[in-house]
């Protein structure tokens, strides 16, 4: 089972348009992997894509993705959703269309049943974007779960009782990914997170000191909505997690590939994912 990290940015994509910090320079001058686009997986043997940022046609295209036949969804928030029109780049022939003809083989979209309601919730004047997709064959829409597909077991574990956001158990031949990409605190119990091989995990602020010199203080309301390091350390120790992986990567927090691979050395198990890590 191979498992690609597309994006590994977060709410802002690095370089952050207009900005001329550290990061963003460096960002901007060497590319890849100092450059981060938004956050979302792509599970590579059966052609999975997790969320759609704006930029995952950039993303799609720098992993070398031929194919995707299933796009699954964590939850509604723009900066995971935004970037839904790929399904017209993947799919859409407008010369074919101009004579009638529709594509075959529709991209299935799948998640949660409410994280279905609030996909379909988003649109332009002309109405919801998702049944527009519907109607011209692009796509359909699957509530679901749990997915099987060939030897790959996909389950959406809910945060919470409301079921807006999901985390993904992915497993095969006995190996087993959490994806938890963002929303997830507090992180919700559950025994089939036991003995993951890896999670993959968001929502979680890397310092104290962040960009431009920026102090974290105890008392910042972002320290309850977001992990710290030793919090995400206590989730792997709890579930007996072999390794995980820091996704969603803030250009908020100030740091650099270079960053990231020197602090990585002073932690136990725990890594920063990069744009086309391959798991």
């Amino acid at each position: 089972m191979n498992v690609i990290i597309l994006g590994s940015g977060g709410c802002v994509s690095t370089p952050r348009a207009c900005c001329n910090c550290r990061v963003c320079t460096e960002a901007r001058q060497k590319g890849f992997p100092y450059a981060r686009t938004g956050c979302s997986l792509f599970i590579e043997d059966v052609n999975i894509l997790i969320d759609t940022p704006e930029d995952i046609n950039v993303s799609l295209n720098n992993a070398g993705i031929q194919k995707v036949e299933h796009i699954l969804y964590s939850h509604c928030d723009p900066d995971h959703t935004m970037g839904m029109r790929v399904i017209e780049q993947l799919k859409m022939d407008w010369l074919a269309d101009s004579m009638g003809k529709k594509p075959d083989n529709p991209i299935e979209v799948a998640s949660l049943p409410v994280i279905i309601e609030d996909m379909k919730k988003q649109g332009t004047k002309y109405g919801s974007i998702m049944e527009y997709y519907e109607a011209r064959s692009l796509i359909y829409t699957s509530k679901i779960r749990t997915l099987q597909y060939d030897n790959i077991l996909v389950e959406f574990i809910p945060v919470d009782e409301q079921e807006h956001v999901a985390i993904f158990v992915i497993s095969s031949d006995g190996q087993k990914i959490i994806y938890a990409p963002c929303d997830v605190k507090p992180f919700p119990e559950s025994e089939k997170f036991q003995d993951a091989d890896v999670l993959i995990i968001g929502n979680t602020i890397v310092g104290d000191v962040l960009k431009n010199g920026f102090v974290l203080k105890e008392d910042n309301p972002l320290r309850k909505e977001l992990f710290t390091l030793d919090e995400i350390d206590m989730i792997r120790k709890q579930y007996g997690i072999k390794e995980v992986i820091i996704t969603h990567l803030e250009e908020d927090w100030g740091k650099s590939y270079d960053d990231y691979k020197e602090l990585e050395r002073e932690l136990n198990a725990i890594h920063f994912a990069y744009d086309g890590l391959i798991i």
